[in-house]
């Protein structure tokens, strides 16, 4: 049986880790080389990390954090934001990123999913999707939440696998930050969209909504920040209750 995936997600800004709500009102969380270490060490799958800023302020990923960060982790990692080409992807693998997620710059540029695909292999390349309800629809949007398009988050997800996406990050911007439980009825959609897996992110509060991710929303990973970051969830306690609660969890 496939295990059951718990990934705390580091997003960075200016080099330390930051937490908001809804994409808004960043708050500092802490140094991601240390966080990184403790999350390793205490159970994590795998670990995430966005330079959320990149994209929108026209520059590269952080490499040499990403490299200080992977020196200190034995676990998958995962590094996205501001990624373009090939050459960026190639110098972020040879920092010790494992896997790449792309967001802004696969909607511009489909082909740039293929191409990695084909360079890297899929299981290296994660199509990070942030989408909002809007009158009922969910909208994809760009430049870390900024900018709203008229892309259909299922038929944008689908195209991504069909092109070569080996994973789908799929956060909610309305749950982000809030607490109150992941984006449930679209990450079940999702999953029977597509056939690779979904990892789920924006609105863990609890260890009742990681269950729930994964029974009502099918998905196979549930990524979260603030309830790591600020000590209230422990990643050994989360994964002792799924498993009491006959989730495959690695423990």
């Amino acid at each position: 049986m496939i295990t059951k995936r718990i990934i705390p997600c580091l997003d960075i800004k200016d080099g330390r880790t930051v937490k908001g709500v809804n994409f808004l009102d960043l708050r500092d969380a802490g140094n991601p080389v240390e966080l990184a270490y403790a999350y390793s060490e205490n159970g994590a799958d795998e670990l995430v990390f966005l330079d959320i800023s990149a994209t929108e302020e026209k520059r590269k990923t952080l490499a040499d954090l990403v490299k200080e960060v992977a020196r200190e982790i034995n676990i998958p990692f995962t590094v996205g934001g501001g990624i373009s080409s090939i050459q960026d992807v190639e110098l972020l693998l040879k920092n010790g990123a494992d896997k790449v997620s792309i967001n802004s710059s696969a909607v511009k540029n489909p082909q740039l999913i293929s191409d990695l695909a084909k360079t890297f292999g899929s299981q290296c390349v994660v199509v990070a999707i942030d989408a909002k309800e809007i009158n009922g629809l969910w909208k994809v949007h760009l430049v870390g939440g900024k900018l709203p398009t008229e892309l259909d988050l299922f038929d944008w997800a689908n195209e991504a696998c069909n092109l070569g996406a080996g994973e789908i990050l799929f956060t909610s911007m309305d749950n982000d930050g809030t607490k109150n439980g992941f984006a449930n009825d679209a990450l079940r959609q999702l999953s029977e969209t597509v056939n690779v897996p979904i990892i789920a992110s924006g609105g863990a509060g609890k260890i009742s909504d990681f269950r729930d991710a994964f029974t009502i929303g099918k998905a196979d990973a549930a990524l979260a920040a603030s309830v790591f970051h600020f000590g209230e969830i422990k990643i050994r306690d989360l994964k002792k209750e799924l498993a009491q609660n006959n989730i495959a969890i690695r423990l």
